[in-house]
């Protein structure tokens, strides 16, 4: 049994055997302000657990020894409440750990892996959340203590009771009860804790998520960005209809990838909602095939469309999320197959929910194991998930009621345990003939009709996202200036005096944002274009004023759209 003596019970010990890993290790941690120091080997490791340690850094290349199996000896006799926390560090395998590794990794138990070459922060929060988590069993263990000497107390009381006259026999009862409720509180705090605990991890992971998610799409859209171009030029400009046929299959397949990166930051942050008139049936059929290859081939899929039905409201992005995340709900409700309906009829508002009236519902129905009313009072409740552990974030359900919500509607759920379950998607009926939809030419963009008038200066680190740009922009008509970044794109402001300015938004030292705020105090009226693959919206949204938003990746028309807009906007102001 690990003694309880304070500071020896937060050591951490280092077993690396080659090179100078283990001092270094040792350095990162103690500028940090972790005790303890390297073992020689497994033996004096062992012998160092024994007298007391909060978790343990090892080397991959160690676990080849053949004397690790006296520390899992030793882990083989730890106490109950006890989970010792390893932090292993590996090296790339070629996408693989051999098996003997894994089946060492998986004795082990609490492992954290580190894959090498590391950060210092890295190790130090790797470092800090072993001990966070063996601090936990401490505090198990002393609630264990605490519970083993109530339970030893309440056995020398009645050994003594029994001696007493049956008067006491009250007291006992009385005595009995005041402990079952202590025990109960203590209970009842420790769940609270581990649920308060499960929660901020998900909260971290999310957040994580989101900064991942948002440095992918800014690179991926800007990939994505010089492809399209270079395939519009083509489309434009070249007279082979066998390449022109080829291009236009590459355009398709960036709009495809555009697509799923505005899918991946649905999952990361809040995005602006797109409400426009859409056909109900075009959606449906737009997430169709999608919906049957996350089923699978053990769940049959059917859709049912009211014929009254038309238009509704909605962001065509976040309700083909909404549909996706619905069906891989219902997926893992039916281990064994089963049939999920999609449905959308015309319905009165449910009372009290919304302002009276007709709505489209859109209901996504199950026959799988259902819930009970407690668990289905809950399931849109942030971080809630039935899942369990690493299974689930438990937002998918949260993000469709605020989306449905944003959208002017409300979601709703219907579950029987054992009978199924069905969520209900409210959305308001759009009051339009006809579906909204981008306006973007069909053909080949127009010509510009400013000629060699206007002068373009575009601002934008990435050479190869530029290059697209200026290229385009010529093809064009237009004379079009360069500038690698916020700095140098003010300096060639106040040099040519451009009559447009297209600026990246990411970008070093100065972000586009901050050099439409310079440029709009001293040249005012110019026409900004902002072009961003991902962006904190509230940064453009303080300095947009008149000034427009180009989402990469865009298309050749939609740049000569957006410019001819931008510089009509400037000619309208001049006369």
């Amino acid at each position: 049994m690990i003694p309880d003596n304070g500071a020896s019970d937060e050591r951490i010990l280092i077993l690396a055997p080659h090179g100078r890993d283990a001092e270094v290790i040792h350095q990162v941690l103690a500028r940090n302000g972790f005790g303890g120091g390297a073992v020689a080997g497994f033996d004096a490791m062992v012998t160092e657990l024994q007298l007391g340690a909060g978790a343990c850094v090892i080397a991959e290349e160690a676990l080849q020894d053949s004397s690790v199996n006296q520390l899992l000896g030793w882990l083989r006799t730890q106490e109950p409440w006890s989970d010792f926390p390893f932090v292993i560090l590996i090296s790339k395998h070629n996408g693989m750990t051999p098996q003997a590794a894994r089946s060492t990794f998986d004795q082990l138990g609490n492992i954290i892996l580190l894959e090498r070459p590391l950060n210092a922060e890295t190790l130090r929060s790797a470092a800090a959340s072993a001990l966070r988590g063996r601090k936990r069993q401490y505090e198990a263990r002393k609630i264990l203590a605490e519970r083993m000497r109530a339970a030893e107390s309440l056995r020398e009381s009645r050994a003594q009771l029994l001696q007493l006259n049956e008067t006491l026999e009250s007291r006992i009862e009385e005595r009995t009860r005041a402990l079952a409720q202590a025990n109960d509180r203590l209970m009842n705090e420790v769940i609270e804790r581990e649920r308060v605990q499960l929660a901020m991890v998900q909260l971290q992971k999310m957040e994580a998520v989101g900064r991942l998610t948002g440095g992918i799409a800014h690179d991926f859209n800007n990939l994505l960005n010089v492809i399209q171009g270079s395939m519009d030029l083509i489309l434009y400009l070249s007279k082979d209809e066998n390449a022109k046929r080829k291009a236009e299959v590459a355009r398709r397949a960036c709009e495809r990838g555009g697509k799923l990166t505005s899918q991946l930051l649905a999952f990361s942050r809040n995005q602006r909602l797109n409400l426009r008139a859409t056909d109900i049936r075009t959606l449906f059929d737009g997430v169709r095939e999608l919906m049957a290859t996350s089923l699978g081939s053990s769940i049959s899929l059917a859709f049912d469309i009211d014929a009254r039905l038309r238009f509704v409201m909605a962001d065509v992005n976040q309700m083909e999320m909404a549909l996706l995340n619905l069906a891989i709900n219902a997926r893992d409700a039916m281990p064994a197959g089963g049939k999920l309906l999609v449905r959308a009829r015309l319905a009165d508002a449910p009372d009290g929910l919304l302002p009276a009236g007709a709505y489209c519902l859109i209901s996504v129905t199950d026959d799988g194991q259902g819930m009970d009313p407690a668990i289905a009072a809950k399931v849109f409740e942030p971080f809630f998930t039935t899942k369990a552990i690493g299974k689930g974030t438990g937002l998918g359900l949260s993000q469709v009621y605020g989306m449905a919500q944003q959208s002017g509607g409300t979601a709703r759920v219907v579950s029987e345990a054992g009978v199924g379950t069905t969520i209900e998607i409210w959305l308001r009926l759009a009051s339009e003939e006809k579906p909204a939809h981008d306006e973007r030419p069909d053909g080949v963009p127009p010509q510009a009709s400013t000629g060699e008038s206007a002068r373009i200066l575009v601002v934008e680190d990435d050479s190869s996202v530029r290059l697209s740009m200026v290229e385009s922009l010529e093809a064009l008509g237009y004379q079009v200036s360069q500038a690698q970044d916020g700095q140098a794109g003010l300096h060639e402001l106040r040099r040519d005096k451009p009559s447009l300015m297209i600026t990246d938004y990411l970008m070093p030292g100065m972000t586009g944002a901050e050099l439409v705020a310079i440029a709009n105090r001293e040249f005012p009226g110019l026409p900004m274009i902002i072009a961003t693959g991902y962006a904190d919206m509230e940064a453009i949204d303080r300095v947009i004023g008149s000034n427009t938003v180009l989402r990469k990746p865009f298309q050749l028309a939609d740049l000569a759209a957006t410019v001819k807009q931008a510089l009509g906007r400037q000619a309208g102001m001049v006369s």
